[in-house]
């Protein structure tokens, strides 16, 4: 896989001598990344890293495994250290609760709800499982956790209520009629009068365009979202910290969003929120071939820019997000997913999104599946939790643009510097198993930095298996401290001039002080 320029040489090194080692002696190709320093191309949230805790029961199985454990919001161990921990070294992470049983969730509080149910299994209802309900002590833990760790928190309602199912045997999913918002508003109220604050209350998972296991018009769905948004004026009268509104929560189809846009009118909508799982089923056997193809990682880029030309054209006051991204479908792969080459996925799709305009990217799931940024049962960091957690720290939100001309395989995107003025950060994924890169960066003008030291991420994966999931930085395993502490997540300082040597089958997140992008400034 990559490049295969130095072909001749390794064919006859291989003969005497290791694969990797052969590969080290093989010359590297060189790079140049243009990086335009003004203007930026897009503009992302502050707080654009997000994760999702989900609303799972322990017996969820998919391919003959159940890999959520206790890692659901009802039974999920809140005084888990390590779990704050990874929370906290965010200094405020974006969590989105929802997911898959968002419209199965009833909320105890107020009249209008006569039973509070567990979750069941039912698999003739939706998903397999009967309703289930949230009690308010429950609510009351999770707010003194979130409030705890500084999470910035969107809450995803129950759309379906009050809406006349499909027929026993239809075959269509559709539920129709107008959403009742009574259950949701006294949830609501009940959290205002607690005190407990939300960033956004979202409306509904996967009802859009065809539907997962329901589906909603997108007209309708637009009728419904006004009604949210009043009751969130209602509750929250001061405009200055009224919660965002948030929806549809479901996968891209433009003429669905479109009529939903258009129908819930200026204002209304804060963040246009869409789903994807771009790499299949999760018991794909291709899975971990997918993940470090370019051309089929482009495949969804086609999504990302029609999502952000549907919010341009129809909802210019709000932005677009991906609201819930895990890869591979039904809990991910077990092999995979929580592997160092996930994050050939994750972090080009967090550069992709962030390039078409997009302001946050939820990724499923913080805890719980296949995918999760922390492992569900010791709540030890995954790779790809450090690569967000670098992200977050070191990508600001101006987008600028990145070019090179070098292989396909090599993916580069830039952003300001969060921390360094006028600086630029840049990510540099090297899908290629066999090619290692020498990088340059240079601005419009064919000019380097100008500052004597850069500072350099180079994540690889333990004993240069990509399917471990034991992350080296700089070729240290990063490991937890004796307390339970994110340990730090130092860089090496290298030489400016030099160029940026990027080995096969890495991750590097660059930072250049001494750029100077007017865009920057």
């Amino acid at each position: 896989m990559g490049s295969s320029r130095s072909s001749v040489f390794l064919l006859s090194c291989v003969v005497l001598l290791s694969w990797r080692f052969c590969s080290s002696l093989a010359a590297a190709e060189q790079v140049k990344v243009k990086v335009k320093g003004v203007p930026s191309i897009a503009k992302t949230d502050d707080n654009f890293i997000c994760a999702t805790l989900d609303w799972w029961p322990e017996n969820k199985c998919d391919y003959n495994q159940c890999p959520w454990g206790k890692a659901g919001l009802f039974n999920l161990d809140l005084n888990n250290k390590i779990l704050a921990n990874a929370m906290k070294a965010f200094n405020s992470l974006r969590i989105r609760i929802g997911g898959s049983l968002t419209d199965r969730v009833v909320y105890n509080v107020g009249t209008s709800i006569k039973k509070c149910p567990h979750f069941k299994k039912r698999p003739k209802e939706m998903f397999g499982f009967s309703m289930g309900c949230l009690h308010m002590d429950r609510w009351d833990e999770l707010n003194v956790f979130l409030n705890k760790t500084g999470a910035l928190v969107t809450f995803s309602l129950n759309a379906l209520l009050g809406r006349q199912k499909p027929a026993a045997g239809d075959s269509d999913i559709l539920w129709s009629g107008d959403w009742n918002s009574q259950n949701a508003r006294d949830f609501m109220a009940y959290t205002v009068s607690k005190g407990y604050k939300i960033d956004s209350w979202e409306l509904g998972n996967e009802l859009s365009g065809g539907g997962v296991a329901a589906r909603v018009e997108g007209k309708q769905y637009g009728k419904d979202m006004i009604v949210l948004k009043n009751v969130v004026k209602e509750l929250y009268p001061d405009p200055s910290t009224q919660p965002k509104v948030l929806g549809p929560g479901g996968f891209y189809d433009e003429q669905w969003f479109n009529d939903f846009l258009q129908t819930s009118g200026p204002g209304v909508v804060d963040g246009v929120t869409h789903h994807t799982y771009n790499l299949g089923a999760g018991v794909d056997k291709t899975l971990i071939n997918k993940i470090r193809d370019p051309y089929f990682l482009d495949q969804v880029a086609q999504t990302y820019k029609d999502a952000s030309r549907s919010v341009d054209l129809f909802g210019p006051w709000s932005g677009a997000w991906v609201g819930e991204a895990g890869g591979a479908y039904n809990s991910g792969g077990k092999d995979v997913s929580h592997t160092f080459a996930n994050g050939f996925w994750y972090l080009d799709q967090l550069g992709m999104t962030s390039a078409f305009n997009h302001k946050v990217f939820c990724r499923q799931a913080l805890i719980g599946g296949n995918y999760a940024l922390l492992n569900t049962t010791t709540f030890i960091p995954n790779p790809d939790y450090y690569g967000a957690l670098l992200w977050h720290r070191l990508m600001g939100k101006n987008v600028l643009s990145a070019t090179h001309e070098g292989s396909p395989y090599l993916r580069v995107y830039s952003h300001c510097s969060k921390n360094s003025s006028g600086g630029i950060a840049v990510l540099i994924i090297n899908m290629s198993n066999s090619t290692s890169f020498d990088v340059s960066v240079v601005n419009e003008h064919n000019l380097s930095e100008n500052s004597e030291q850069r500072e350099e991420y180079h994540l690889t994966p333990k004993d240069g298996n990509i399917q471990s999931d034991v992350l080296l930085l700089n070729g240290t395993p990063l490991k937890l401290t004796e307390s339970s502490d994110i340990p730090a997540l130092n860089p090496q300082l290298v030489d400016a001039s030099k160029t940026i040597s990027v080995a096969p089958d890495s991750i590097v997140f660059v930072n250049l002080k001494g750029f100077k992008a007017p865009a920057c400034a």
